[in-house]
């Protein structure tokens, strides 16, 4: 069984090292602000931190540097958030976009390809795996559910990513099978079959909730738009850009 699915950045290190491809999954909201961007034309940089270290990374890397959404101004409206990045164009070509979670998993992937996937694009992803082989024997592929952080810095395991990660397995199960799956990556791809309103449970889940909280219920329904984008943004060069 070559398709692993695991939690976070921890036990992304540990599957990724051994896998031709890493696939993170963080629905509310990086990966799916990653997909958003790379359509709007921009190279997204993912980065751990939003501190002073971002500002100076992104000015090295000659990119406009994302706020938190409270800090978004007319002039700046780059963030995480969704909505606000499709409003905004046109994008800047480079965006450090920081996240300390989807965006932490991806910049510690190493030389591993690197694909940011969301319930958005999850068809998309899907068929670029199977085109180019991965899950297969010589090829082994990692899904990652980057989930939340309690206030020590734990993992919180999180619905949205957890469901986003099955998606993409459910799609790649049907085109390759479900021989390659692992139990874990198995059960992740049934919870998504199983599931009779993803979107539902996309607005009512706690991260949702959260979201709707902070005043940003426009961010939970453009992650809720399943597969209504074609774009599979890959990791080159220490940025996301849309595959060829």
């Amino acid at each position: 069984m070559t398709v692993s699915f695991g939690w976070g950045p921890v036990e992304a290190g540990a599957l990724g090292s051994g896998a031709a491809c890493l696939v993170v999954v963080d629905v509310l909201s990086f990966t799916t602000a990653v997909g958003v961007a790379v359509e709007g034309g921009a190279a997204v940089h993912p980065y751990r931190w939003r501190d002073a270290t971002a500002a100076a990374y992104a000015r090295r890397a000659g990119a406009a540097l994302a706020v938190g959404r409270a800090e978004a101004t007319p002039e700046h409206p780059w963030s995480l958030s969704p909505a606000a990045l499709r409003a905004a164009a046109p994008l800047p070509p480079r965006l450090v976009l920081p996240s300390p979670n989807g965006s932490t998993i991806a910049a510690r992937a190493g030389g591993t390809t690197v694909i940011a996937a969301s319930l958005r694009n999850r068809s998309a992803v899907a068929r670029r795996l199977a085109e180019r082989g991965y899950g297969s024997q010589d090829r082994p592929l990692a899904v990652i559910a980057a989930g939340e952080r309690w206030p020590d810095g734990s993992l919180r395991p999180a619905l949205e990513d957890l469901l986003g990660a099955g998606a993409v397995l459910g799609a790649l199960r049907a085109l390759t099978g479900p021989d390659p799956l692992t139990p874990e990556a198995t059960a992740a791809a049934t919870l998504w079959d199983a599931t009779e309103d993803p979107v539902a449970a996309l607005h009512g889940c706690a991260s949702g909730r959260e979201l709707y909280e902070y005043g940003c219920p426009q961010d939970v329904a453009v992650a809720a738009e399943i597969d209504t984008s074609t774009t599979v943004p890959v990791l080159v060069d220490g940025a996301f850009q849309e595959a060829p």
